[in-house]
């Protein structure tokens, strides 16, 4: 279809065939994934929105699309106005819009594949203060109406080997199956896709930038499973690794195996399963426990194989990091580059590694105002040069078989501002406070956020996104269920062996971007007279933090010494890996303040 005008126009014409006065397009699976396949691109597709979160409502005159703070810019420059009302997260919310908007004894559509139970509890209550209800599809009206939708991937499965892994399949599925006995339940339902990547030692390609393949399983109290995936993903290597204790199903067969589960106690996730899995079920007469998905905390809580490879990804693309950062030192003074081409170039380096197996998520390559856009992705028509007296702010990973990575930097391109040093170096406070965090196990992700925005608030600064989320082993570049950030999550207890982000950020709307990003691992920390267990942060990432942006006289001591102890670091674990004039520039950039 020629325009997005066109789109919603044809949406709009379909629920008139529906008999529905409006729908909810979330921007997610039927297996809440955060990032979805190129089939599931709906509110892009309608919308023109290219963010990674975020919903839209259709009613027959007016429309609205949902987003975070992380896209407060990125949705008005991809959305156009004249259709759409933009609507903050979570200041408002589709159910409490929809209280408000509905038409009044109005039926309002939603896709029970792609919602939550308690989004559709919440919307519900919310429609029937205006007498209007909530109606399940059976077809969801936008595939409809796209004509040319991409059909799912037909990647093949591969095997995760136990060398990455550190856990065999089998270990796991009893480690599940005991799980599930001491909740007297017969079953567990994983729907998350990461977490059946996980469980059964599997990875997949149906999902850009996050290694997993679409599929269903059902677990058992006897350590034996039911998977539902598509018959053309596997073959030979596949089934020998999966073995006689995994019974492999069409995934077109997930939904109707729910309904054969009469009598049996199902635990079923209310996160990350769907509204349609809990009907199913209860339909079929089980009696659903919803508990948390029994793969996410083990999957979270990293083991020493998993540690292992994961520092040894990060030693590597810190390596492929520092070359990309010698290189933009060296030929961004000379003009001529620009944002699209910086990202080529770094993913380059890291291909050169031979161990890359595709990047964590699209680079997030941004040149003055465009740093300052979160979630920032970059595209022909907003490619801006990266040009002398800015801020260059570069957010890639790289995912390796034994680790996936996530990194920021901030460079000053020329001589920096005095103001852009005095926050990048407030920033960078945050972020050495927050590394050199000691605190007592039982401890939340949302209890240290404010050790790295401390800085910032003293001075009437702040950002709207999460200090710190988790980070998967060869798997998704944001997992669960830990976080730092006291807004959408933050309260599961940090344990060691959990990998999170530390990147606290400032962003000066139309100017520029900061942000400092390493990858730290929670670890237990032997403190003498200590009267508690005590965990910290053992530093993961490892490429230099531009000094030419730090105001050294804003330092404490303490700070000073932990930023020269870090670029000592950098220079141990990657200078080994480079030569010549990398190396060169790698020992001044590391040199002490």
């Amino acid at each position: 279809m020629s325009s997005y005008e066109d789109r919603l126009k044809a949406l709009r014409a379909q629920l008139l065939r529906d008999r529905l006065d409006g729908f909810v397009v979330p921007l997610t699976d039927e297996h809440m994934s955060e990032y979805v396949g190129a089939y599931a691109q709906r509110l892009a597709w309608l919308t023109g929105f290219q963010g990674s979160a975020g919903s839209a409502v259709v009613l027959p005159e007016e429309a609205a699309i949902f987003v975070d703070g992380r896209y407060t810019l990125q949705v008005r420059e991809q959305v156009d106005p004249a259709h759409w009302q933009y609507e903050s997260v979570p200041q408002t919310s589709v159910a409490a819009w929809l209280g408000a908007h509905a038409p009044q004894g109005g039926r309002i559509g939603y896709d029970p594949w792609l919602h939550t139970r308690a989004w559709v509890s919440q919307a519900t209550e919310a429609l029937a203060a205006k007498g209007a209800e909530l109606v399940a599809v059976d077809t969801n009206p936008i595939d409809r109406v796209w004509p040319d939708r991409p059909a799912p991937s037909e990647a093949r499965l591969v095997v995760h080997d136990n060398r990455f892994a550190g856990q065999s399949a089998a270990e796991k599925r009893q480690a599940m199956a005991d799980w599930l006995t001491g909740r007297k339940a017969d079953a567990a339902v994983l729907s998350a896709l990461d977490s059946i990547a996980w469980t059964f030692n599997i990875r997949g390609k149906d999902v850009e930038r996050t290694p997993v393949a679409l599929a269903y399983a059902i677990v058992h109290a006897d350590a034996t499973a039911d998977l539902y995936v598509a018959p053309e993903k596997m073959d030979e290597t596949v089934a020998q690794h999966l073995g006689n204790a995994v019974r492999v199903h069409d995934r077109a067969a997930f939904a109707d195996a729910l309904g054969t589960l009469e009598g049996k106690t199902v635990v079923a996730d209310p996160e990350r399963a769907v509204a349609a899995i809990f009907e199913a079920l209860e339909a079929g007469g089980a009696k659903v426990l919803a508990l948390r998905d029994p793969a996410v905390l083990p999957k979270a809580i990293k083991n020493p194989v998993e540690i292992a490879g994961h520092k040894a990804a990060q030693a590597r693309d810190g390596a492929a990091l520092s070359r990309f950062l010698h290189w933009i030192a060296t030929e961004a003074p000379k003009g001529g580059l620009t944002e699209m081409m910086a990202a080529d170039r770094l993913e380059a380096f890291r291909k050169d590694t031979g161990l890359l197996e595709d990047l964590s998520f699209d680079t997030i390559s941004g040149a003055g105002p465009n740093g300052a856009v979160v979630h920032y992705r970059v595209e022909e028509k907003t490619n801006r040069r990266i040009e002398s007296g800015t801020l260059y702010l570069v957010d890639s990973g790289g995912q390796y078989r034994d680790g996936t990575t996530d990194v920021t930097r901030t460079i000053a391109i020329g001589t920096p501002s005095e103001e852009m040093k005095h926050r990048f170096t407030l920033v960078l406070k945050g972020h050495v406070a927050l590394a050199r965090a000691v605190f007592p196990k039982g401890t939340r992700g949302g209890q240290l956020d404010a050790l790295a925005r401390q800085f910032l608030w003293a001075e009437g600064l702040d950002y709207a996104h999460g200090t710190g989320h988790g980070v998967g082993s060869f798997l998704s570049v944001h997992e669960g269920p830990q976080r730092i950030a006291t807004f959408g999550g933050g309260d599961e207890p940090l344990q060691a062996g959990m990998i999170l982000s530390n990147e606290p950020g400032y962003y000066k709307t139309g100017e520029y971007g900061i942000r400092i990003e390493n990858l730290v691992l929670v670890e237990e920390r032997a403190i003498e007279g200590a009267e508690r267990e005590m965990l910290g942060f053992e530093m993961l990432t490892y490429a230099p933090i531009d000094r030419a942006l730090i105001a050294v006289p804003l330092l404490t001591g303490e700070e000073r010494a932990w930023i020269d102890a870090y670029h000592a670091k950098v220079l141990e674990v990657v200078g080994r890996q480079l030569d010549g004039e990398a190396l060169d520039w790698l020992k001044q950039a590391c040199a002490p303040l």
